[in-house]
């Protein structure tokens, strides 16, 4: 649980690195938190209820705010620890080249310290 913490305590740091455990724990974190939302959603989306569809986009919605600036600092740490600049994120904007973001970011970081810095140990 400490590991998909971390992003959120670097909140808005777009320097440095990020290691892949960091990275995935949390992916995986907003997986979870986004799951209430989506039952809601379904649940909404059956029952015809306008009003729960409401606040289902409401959770939505406020989920993607508190995670949308972690997520896109955590990733171009994450780029960083793969010797690569944060400006590759722009990739995830085009069709099909999203890919090759996603093999940089599964890549393993550079051993040692690279331009970046040196990789982050977390305990």
């Amino acid at each position: 649980m400490h590991k998909m913490m971390i992003p959120l305590k670097r909140y808005a740091q777009f320097s440095g690195r990020a290691s892949r455990s960091e990275y995935w724990w949390f992916q995986l974190f907003v997986v979870i938190v986004s799951i209430p939302s989506y039952i809601l959603s379904l649940y909404a989306g059956h029952s015809g209820s306008q009003g729960l569809a409401l606040v289902s986009i409401g959770l939505s919605l406020v989920t993607w705010l508190a995670v949308v600036v972690p997520c896109l600092a955590l990733t171009v740490r994450r780029l960083h620890d793969t010797d690569r600049s944060g400006w590759w994120l722009l990739l995830a904007l085009v069709p099909f080249a999203s890919l090759a973001l996603l093999v940089f970011l599964l890549l393993p970081g550079t051993a040692g310290g690279n331009r970046f810095g040196a990789p982050v140990r977390h305990i």
